[in-house]
């Protein structure tokens, strides 16, 4: 039975392909009207569907969702993942976090540790952060690229571009071959960050969340949404779509997020394994032997 929360309508979030995309228009505040208890409560209904979902993608094994997620600090990745996937089997569910490249991962491509991540026929994966790293903080960190053991080639012009062109075509690979992919962008307000980054601070208990490099970073803010802005616009397709998902209410995030996997699994119009006469009659076999044991 198909579900809808009637919570929004998910779409508005979505960037289109080959369309003009300018963060500026995305408000980082949007609620759509809800308020807090009744988002909570809707989120409820969607992680309890979301596990239906998920029991039904293991089973019939041809599926596999990958969920990417994106952001600057303390935008709530973290949290997101914690709350929406809550209600999911964890043996179907497996999440990456991606971080500094090792010695072993600089050796390779730089799409080959995503690569080697991507989940299985009949589960969800969930990148936190992904190979979107190789065109964001390598961009805005020139430096880095300069660093890698790569032909000169590959660090000299028009290499975003050609990055953009391989990451779309990894991607509807991955589409045409069963592993759906979604990405979301948290956008929260550089305001709202600094929020959440004193938080960290005066709190003890967060203090491990805050590192003097999240404030560094936040100095080239502009050069982060100048490169997000131009990455998203060159890599959201029809097959894999960017959502931009307001991320300064946490509650609305996470129903935001939760509304889009819902309605991405049902999409796929997946049922249980029929079982054929052969092995019905095995079934009822065993049904009668266990049933005459004393």
């Amino acid at each position: 039975m198909m579900y809808n929360s009637n919570a929004m309508k998910t779409d508005k979030f979505i960037v289109p392909e080959g369309k003009k995309f300018k963060l500026k228009k995305h408000k980082t505040d949007f609620t759509g009207g809800l308020d807090q208890q009744k988002a909570v409560r809707l989120l409820e209904k969607n992680v309890a569907r979301m596990a239906e979902l998920q029991d039904v993608l293991y089973a019939q094994d041809i599926h596999s969702l990958l969920i990417i997620f994106q952001a600057m600090d303390a935008a709530g990745k973290d949290g997101a993942i914690e709350h929406v996937m809550s209600g999911v089997n964890p043996q179907g569910c497996h999440v990456t976090s991606f971080k500094q490249p090792s010695a072993e991962e600089l050796d390779h491509d730089y799409l080959w540790r995503c690569v080697k991540a991507l989940p299985e026929r009949g589960r969800i994966g969930i990148f936190n952060r992904s190979h979107y790293e190789e065109v964001l903080v390598v961009r805005v960190h020139p430096q880095i690229l300069e660093n890698q053991q790569l032909p000169p080639k590959a660090k000299g012009r028009g290499v975003w571009k050609r990055r953009f062109r391989e990451i779309k075509n990894l991607e509807e690979y991955l589409v045409d071959n069963g592993i759906h992919v979604i990405k979301f962008f948290l956008n929260v307000s550089r305001d709202e960050q600094k929020r959440r980054f004193l938080d960290r601070i005066a709190e003890p208990e967060k203090n491990w969340k805050f590192s003097a490099g999240d404030v560094k970073e936040r100095g080239f803010w502009d050069d982060y949404m100048n490169a997000y802005e131009e990455a998203i616009a060159a890599t959201s397709t029809e097959k894999a779509p960017w959502y931009v998902i307001p991320a300064d209410n946490k509650w609305f995030t996470r129903l935001a997020i939760s509304e889009v996997i819902v309605k991405k699994l049902e999409s796929l119009k997946m049922s249980y394994p029929k079982v054929s006469e052969a092995e019905m009659a095995e079934l009822l076999e065993a049904k009668k032997s266990l049933e005459s044991e004393v």
